[in-house]
């Protein structure tokens, strides 16, 4: 971990000298990698003290750590994720909370909290994370970064400990569009193919319809230069049957997995676990076949409905998340209430496995507030490409 981490961002692990090429694309370039992650030198924490003292040192580093390095980036640590990656809070029983560092008294998100506190805070120019449920675009929109959920299966995750494995995916945070667009370069290369020049921008009604008052007007100076760099957008309707279908359909899913991946760990030792994440497990264990066979179901229809809406030009313009950060202090059931409202959003991309990229491009209350775009499957590095347009723009 750095020397100085005011933020408790970083696992406090030793320091452990990472070779890295001298030069290349993201030369001088710093990043903390989320401790899912398996790094040469390192044990692989998942933020749970079982898991950590079972892991032992890593011999090998994750394939896309080691691109990173190949690139000339430099690793300079680990960093803090909520436990086992099933919370969105970014607060750890074991490992504590690390700091926003773009609203101090407001939470980060998770579970990639410590890769969001460490870039928000400039501990390093950008951070791994991992999103399944929302844990790289909650962290992005409450920490004001850019971040990614890519098309389910674009980067490897190989590697990296599992939550629910046909939701996972590995994303990123940075600070800025430029830095953002270099990793990208690494991690991405070009779609095959790229979305077209001129896109069509798709205003979903009934996604921003989840929003409080408050929230659109905090968001409107942001929509209006989107569009003027896009163009105007098309009123849509997203949701397939209802959010609440929606919503359940997607945790009867990422339930049943991670039961599947965690519950063996958990039977067997019976591990102390956070407020939170305990009774998600809970929930999980009792994820029926039927319901489970149902959400498969429902996640095909789905897919096939996002897909048809966007083609290969559409691309979604939608809030990240229902509101900024909430307060540090937030009892836990404000923040579950929260969270259960976020997944109504987030869950579009995830059930569809389809890139959605955060931006920071507006604030409320004097905290960070993000915007999205959502594009097909494939679409990521055109998204990305799109946030360069719509930054050099401002």
């Amino acid at each position: 971990m750095p020397l100085h981490d005011p933020a408790h961002a970083f696992v406090p692990y030793p320091d452990v000298p990472l070779a890295h090429a001298g030069s290349g694309p993201l030369s001088g370039l710093t990043f903390g990698v989320k401790d899912l992650f398996d790094v040469a030198g390192y044990p692989t924490g998942g933020g749970n003290p079982l898991v950590l003292a079972q892991s032992g040192i890593k011999a090998q580093t994750a394939p896309t750590v080691q691109k990173l390095l190949d690139a000339g980036a430099r690793v300079v640590g680990k960093t803090v994720t909520d436990e086992l990656a099933f919370s969105m809070n970014g607060n750890n029983a074991h490992f504590g909370a690390p700091i926003n560092g773009a609203a101090p008294t407001r939470i980060t998100g998770g579970s990639s909290s410590g890769s969001a506190s460490a870039v928000s805070s400039g501990l390093c120019d950008f951070a791994l994370g991992t999103d399944t449920g929302g844990s790289v675009r909650a962290p992005a929109n409450h920490c004001g970064l850019y971040g990614l959920r890519p098309t389910h299966g674009r980067i490897s995750l190989q590697g990296a400990l599992d939550l629910a494995p046909s939701l996972d995916t590995c994303g990123w945070f940075a600070r800025d569009v430029h830095t953002f667009a270099r990793v990208a370069d690494v991690l991405l290369a070009a779609d095959v193919p790229p979305l077209p020049p001129q896109v069509r921008v798709l205003w979903p009604a009934d996604v921003w319809g989840l929003l409080a008052p408050g929230v659109v007007d905090a968001l409107q100076a942001a929509t209006q230069r989107v569009t003027a760099v896009l163009g105007a957008p098309s009123r849509v309707e997203v949701a397939l049957d209802s959010f609440d279908a929606m919503f359940w359909n997607f945790r009867y899913l990422q339930g049943r997995e991670a039961w599947m991946t965690d519950g063996p760990l958990i039977e067997r030792f019976a591990p102390p676990l956070g407020s939170g994440v305990a009774e998600r497990f809970t929930w999980s264990r009792a994820v029926t076949d039927a319901q489970v066979a149902a959400a498969g179901a429902f996640r095909g229809r789905f897919k096939q409905h996002l897909a048809d809406l966007l083609g290969a030009d559409g691309v979604l313009l939608m809030p990240t998340m229902p509101d900024v950060a909430p307060l540090r202090v937030a009892p836990e059931s404000s923040l579950e209430d929260y969270r259960n409202r976020a997944i109504q959003m987030l869950c579009i991309a995830g059930l569809a496995g389809f890139p959605q990229l955060s931006m920071p491009m507006a604030q409320r209350d004097g905290a960070p507030l993000g915007l999205s775009l959502l594009g097909p499957a494939g679409s990521d590095r055109s998204l990305v490409g799109l946030a360069e347009r719509i930054a050099a723009a401002a």
